[in-house]
């Protein structure tokens, strides 16, 4: 269904633009398309207010006006200005507008230190991005200016041969002054290396370069991701979630020539299923780091559309853009909000059909591309059943939350680095928190911190992480004694 407008079309706005059609909208917000091929952003006085106090805007950068009980705020752009939701950006088609686009960020931030920037509202005009304070988990600055830039990876622009090798449309240098102008530091830059100049060297010269020369190469190479330094994947607290993927994914990647000789070319897609706060997410965001692979993401915020045709059509850019990076990662959050039965409703609409249709279509041929098809859900019990059958997802893995030996191993983990006394027993502790989300065990190290801090001792004790245990009751009500299992 096409989104409710707040204006009438043709409404002449303050600034003299006539207003169209909505592209975007929330509840305190809308982007409407205005005559001549320019956009305008419209807010509630709530938001309004906020932008204004945080000093991102000045009180004559919008204009206020009243549509019958309501009082509004707006601004418009033309044609040439980007005017849209970081989730719905298109990438940059030179160095001109990626620069544009850091200096914003770079400003933004400025400005505004602490707003989660990922599901901001790029105003190119004011040279700004207007937070829309969602209460959704905050994403850095390094991969929101990845995410631009590719088009929508998730790839953080500290990786920087990562993303160069994404990115065809700006070279070397340019990329580097981008991320410099975002203000961002950049953990792998490898431009004055002797590596560089090895590669560059003629061939009949390659050979006079020094042992250590072409030692400084390799390293560099193998300090992309664990899959390269031939490390096993290793995934804290979840040791059969762990194993999983080392028997179904890494070791399919690492020895592809042994499986492709016995007909398996590919690791198969994976469904993993479970309450919210077991780590689905943090599984995956683990697997992708260690595997040094683009990754692209599916969600409702990236593709889910109002208008018929619009979300298929989304659904199969992001299965171009992962095949485009192949090998790759592309995952399917929440993917009950585009897979669910077609049953369900009385057969759901046209639309609804098309957007499974469009999945059964592009999953076989991902795969066949070396796209690596990760799936998360809460409800599995809602997808299609065409979706779920094996050919398509042939893994389908249940995330429950840890018992009392996982938990101890995360917490181990989270508290080895950190100053403690005699007096920590993580076992204690993981007792109380087994059977509740991860989430809560890393909060209870952080609350315990914290409190130690606000006393003013310089060392973590257990009396602090168990007045932080305390303060942090079970929110799930759930039995503790659910565990990881194969379907």
């Amino acid at each position: 269904m096409a989104l409710e407008s707040w204006l009438p079309i043709g409404y002449i706005l303050p600034d003299g633009a006539s207003c169209g059609r909505p592209l975007h909208a929330a509840a305190n917000w809308q982007i409407v398309e205005t005559r001549g091929g320019g956009n305008a952003l419209i807010s509630r006085e709530d938001l309004f207010t906020k932008w204004l106090s945080s000093g991102l805007i000045e009180l004559g950068d919008f204009y206020r006006f009243t549509f019958g009980a309501e009082t509004y705020h707006e601004v418009s752009s033309g044609p040439s200005q980007l005017l849209a939701p970081l989730s719905d950006c298109r990438s940059p088609n030179n160095k001109n507008e990626a620069l544009t686009f850091a200096t914003a960020l770079r400003e933004t931030r400025a400005i505004d230190p602490d707003s989660a920037l990922h599901d901001s509202i790029y105003v190119e005009r004011f040279s700004r991005l207007l937070p829309t304070y969602r209460t959704i988990s905050r994403v850095e600055d390094d991969v929101v200016l990845g995410s631009l830039l590719t088009g929508g990876a998730q790839v953080s622009a500290k990786s920087f041969r990562r993303l160069h090798q994404m990115l065809t449309w700006i070279g070397a240098g340019n990329l580097r002054e981008v991320i410099a102008a975002a203000r961002i530091d950049i953990a792998d830059d490898d431009s004055p290396t002797d590596a560089v100049r090895v590669a560059n060297l003629p061939d009949s010269r390659k050979h006079e370069t020094k042992p250590e020369e072409n030692a400084a190469a390799g390293s560099i190479v193998k300090r992309e991701a664990g899959m390269s330094l031939g490390k096993p994947f290793e995934l804290i607290g979840r040791p059969q979630l762990e194993s999983f993927f080392n028997e179904h994914v890494v070791d399919i990647v690492r020895y592809k020539d042994r499986y492709r000789a016995l007909g398996i070319d590919f690791p198969s897609a994976t469904v993993l299923h479970g309450p919210p706060g077991c780590g689905k997410t943090f599984a995956v965001e683990q697997l992708v780091e260690y595997l040094g692979w683009p990754s692209f993401q599916i969600d409702a915020s990236s593709v889910a559309s109002p208008y018929i045709h619009e979300t298929s059509r989304k659904v199969s850019e992001m299965f171009d853009k992962a095949m485009q990076n192949a090998p790759s990662v592309l995952v399917i959050d929440e993917m009950e909000a585009f897979l669910a039965d077609r049953e369900i409703g009385g057969g759901g609409g046209h639309h609804r059909v098309e957007e499974v249709a469009e999945f059964l279509r592009r999953i076989p041929e991902a795969i066949k591309n070396e796209v690596l098809i990760i799936a998360m859900t809460n409800r599995v019990e809602m997808i299609d059943p065409a979706i779920m059958r094996r050919g398509r997802f042939d893994n389908v893995i249940e995330v429950a939350y840890p018992d009392e030996v996982e938990v101890a191993a995360l917490l181990v983990k989270l508290l080895a680095t950190l100053p403690k006394d005699q007096t920590v027993d993580p076992l204690l502790l993981a007792k109380a928190l087994a059977g509740r989300p991860l989430s809560d065990a890393a909060f209870v190290v952080r609350e315990g911190a914290r409190l130690s801090a606000r006393a003013g001792s310089d060392m973590l004790g257990q009396d602090f992480l168990l007045a932080a245990l305390e303060a942090a009751p079970s929110r799930t009500g759930e039995d503790s004694e659910r565990r990881i299992g194969f379907v």
